[in-house]
């Protein structure tokens, strides 16, 4: 079975950096491409950043140059470092299983949210 607890969200203010955590249970986390969704009230989820199998990375243009994604396949955990965070930012973010084309399985996090204002 697979579950995930994620951390690290909270408020920041404008500018700030936060770092969230996956912490995935079940085996076979090395084999998986991993990615964080997030989801704004009245906005679509969008994909923010993806990592495949072998440390290969992704991102949203929104988000490119301000957030990096890394995983640990010891610690079974992947991670989001955000910098230089905006207002527009502020979202619910969840860890989720994709596929290779970055689309999300049915495997989701609870989410853990965000939110970047002064």
């Amino acid at each position: 079975q697979v579950q995930f607890v994620e951390t690290g969200g909270g408020l920041v203010q404008p500018g700030g950096s936060l770092r969230l955590s996956c912490a995935f249970s079940g085996s076979m986390f090395s084999f998986y491409d991993m990615g964080w969704y997030r989801q704004a009230p009245e906005k679509e989820r969008e994909l923010v950043a993806a990592i495949t199998s072998g440390g290969r990375t992704n991102y949203a243009d929104s988000v490119k140059g301000r957030f990096t994604i890394s995983r640990d396949n010891v610690k079974n955990t992947v991670y989001l470092q955000m910098n230089s965070l905006k207002p527009e930012d502020t979202a619910v973010y969840y860890c989720v299983v994709v596929h290779p084309s970055g689309s999300p399985t049915r495997y989701w996090g609870q989410g853990t949210q965000v939110t970047v204002s002064s």
